[in-house]
């Protein structure tokens, strides 16, 4: 349909001519009540932000010379972290000489990385950042689908007990 007709249409149901698919070929417009259309828009954003779920990235600091007791009060908050979904990020903070000796910074988040292997996985590795190692842990599962799949079993379970 031509522009003019298009155009003549839209006059005469009384309602607006818009374009929905500009880039198709040919332009592809729809007649309908443009502030309606707009509402029904911002309608479906809205519930699309509502079902995303935020994840925000948590940081744990640790300097390299670090108490067992510490290590391990360190590793339960990044545990309690991954569980509620969040990435974390792990950063030893290095001060004076302890720059010279980065190995054992390597080597302490490694360690909780592999005590956090069954939660997280690793999506950065270990690296320098000026005087500070990084590394970026993101959890593996998402609490509802572990859920959904506890309850899919014992449904399952159950079912086959009664028969």
């Amino acid at each position: 349909m031509s522009l003019s007709d298009a155009l003549q249409a839209a006059e005469d149901a009384d309602l607006d001519l818009v374009e929905v698919a500009g880039q198709a070929d040919p332009p592809v417009c729809r007649l309908l009540e443009y502030g309606r259309f707009r509402y029904e828009q911002s309608k479906k954003e809205r519930e699309s932000r509502k079902s995303q779920k935020h994840v925000e990235l948590r940081e744990v600091r640790m300097r390299p010379r670090i108490d067992e007791h510490d290590i391990a009060f360190k590793s339960r908050m990044v545990k309690k972290f991954l569980e509620d979904g969040h990435k974390v990020k792990m950063s030893v903070l290095f001060r004076g000489r302890e720059i010279t000796h980065p190995e054992l910074a390597m080597g302490l988040m490694r360690r909780v990385a592999e005590s956090l292997q069954d939660q997280a996985k690793l999506e950065k590795p270990p690296g320098m950042e000026g005087r500070t190692m990084t590394m970026v842990l993101a959890p593996i599962g998402t609490k509802t689908s572990s859920e959904s799949k506890s309850r899919g079993k014992s449904e399952k379970e159950k079912t086959s007990a009664k028969t």
